[in-house]
């Protein structure tokens, strides 16, 4: 039987709950992206350090992900929730008080933990709404973590613009303050017979190796400067993972069902997630730069940082746009063919790119073809990976899927910084006009290795169905 608590569901509708609060904890992780030049000039640090206000985010929540993954496959997954959503109220609110830089990076790092609640939500989902209907709504939180950015990129742009920093961050303070109020009042609790058991160990051995790899692909200077100690760390991040891996096997309550994990259909899934991901934000990464960047590099439109979020909005609605239409598809197509689609419709958004940036109405074009590849390859996703996982390891499963998200996203504006630096004579600020057309066709690589691996497990599935 579903346990709603009674007083709470009677207020709040579920499944606008649990799209809210994904929505929220996306675009507040989001922030620090169009804020870094002010961060930089309010606080009087370096756009390196200022840098941070994202990279700190990304990270926290990178480790807070599979924790929070196995804690809501347990009994007391509300209440995970609720303490997480404070914690991230709590960071919320030391970003607009008039504290020092590293307060703010503080804070920074408790709104980032909020991404692991993403995953949560899609445990609820499919935990106390009917299988159907659980599966259009786990596509769609799927969506909006997405497309949140693209909501929090030009809020936060133009309250920066009018108000400052300060009242930029205060609009995560708000939403935030909303999205517990509303877990508070909506969620509920978990089904019984549930058990959850995080290791510590295992816990901080894989937060090490996580931070490891997400700062080695944050710190592009690393790798140019200090060559032998990024190869230092690379070979210590591979060393823990497989410290990890061989603990989380012996273990009879995992952090992450590695086993289950090692499943084709899951493997699979998880590959096209980590090569997509770094093509779909080198691809973000490449027209936001581009928007930027002013005339006098011989290309580029210097638009402000309000403008330029503005760019964002097609991605955002189109992607939008095809995570409501992808449950419907699903009736007819295979969810991994549906990835295999939305990974050609990203490699399209690169062709268009790559041939045709000489105006903004082509960066919109771009951007709106990459929001509707996303969308569908986001919506189609836990499809792939829940076909195959026990209604309890829903979480848990998801919340690995979300690692790997992170660090393809990671690599991905890595990627596309180490091409662009490359492209950049001596002496010159800009990249040349040319080492955006080589990136490009490096994130139709990307795609192309996406589309193939998609297509695998698309035939893998059919002989299992039709042997």
């Amino acid at each position: 039987m579903k346990t709603f608590p009674r007083a709470h569901s009677e207020a709040w509708p579920l499944v606008p709950a649990l799209v809210f609060i994904a929505l929220v904890v996306a675009a507040v992780a989001s922030l620090g992206t169009p804020l870094i030049t002010s961060v930089a000039t309010s606080f009087h640090v370096s756009l390196g350090s200022a840098q941070w206000t994202l990279t700190v985010a990304l990270l926290s929540g990178a480790v807070a992900t599979p924790v929070l993954g196995r804690l809501g496959a347990g009994p007391h997954r509300r209440v995970a929730i609720l303490a997480t959503l404070a914690v991230v109220v709590a960071g919320s609110a030391l970003t607009v008080l008039p504290l020092p830089f590293s307060w703010l990076l503080t804070g920074r790092a408790a709104q980032g933990v909020g991404l692991g609640l993403t995953a949560l939500m899609m445990g609820v989902a499919r935990d106390h709404l009917p299988e159907q209907r659980s599966a259009a709504v786990i596509a769609l939180i799927s969506v909006v973590s997405i497309i949140g950015a693209g909501v929090g990129y030009p809020l936060a742009a133009l309250l920066a613009e009018f108000g400052g920093v300060r009242a930029a961050y205060g609009l995560g303070l708000v939403v935030t303050a909303a999205a517990l109020l509303t877990a508070w009042r909506s969620l509920p609790e978990a089904p019984e017979g549930r058990s959850a058991h995080v290791g510590v160990a295992r816990a901080v051995v894989l937060a090490a190796a996580l931070l490891l790899v997400l700062f080695l692909a944050g710190e592009r200077n690393l790798w140019s400067r200090h060559l032998a100690g990024a190869v230092g760390l690379a070979v210590a991040a591979v060393v823990l993972l497989c410290v990890w891996v061989v603990i989380e096997l012996r273990s009879t309550t995992p952090l992450v069902d590695v086993r289950a994990v090692r499943h084709p259909a899951v493997a699979g899934a998880n590959l096209a997630m980590f090569v997509g991901g770094i093509g779909m934000y080198l691809l973000l990464t490449l027209i936001t730069r581009y928007a930027q960047t002013p005339h006098r590099a011989g290309y580029g439109f210097g638009l402000t940082t309000f403008v330029a979020g503005l760019v964002l909005i097609p991605f955002s609605v189109l992607g939008f746009v095809a995570g409501k239409l992808t449950p419907r598809v699903r009736t007819r197509i295979a969810d991994p063919l549906l990835l295999a689609g939305s990974a050609v419709v990203v490699g399209g958004g690169f062709a268009l790119f790559a041939a045709a940036r000489s105006n903004v109405v082509e960066l919109f074009a771009a951007m709106g073809v990459l929001g509707f590849g996303v969308g569908g390859f986001s919506a189609a996703m836990p499809g792939v990976i829940l076909a195959v996982t026990p209604r309890s390891e829903t979480s848990s499963a998801m919340s690995f899927n979300y690692v790997v998200r992170s660090v393809g996203y990671s690599l991905g504006s890595a990627v596309g910084g180490l091409i662009l630096a490359a492209g950049t004579g001596p002496g010159h600020l800009f990249p040349d006009d040319g080492a955006y057309t080589t990136a490009a066709l490096v994130g139709i690589g990307a795609m192309a290795i996406t589309t193939l691996t998609s297509v695998a497990l698309a035939r893998r599935r059919s002989s299992e169905t039709n042997p």
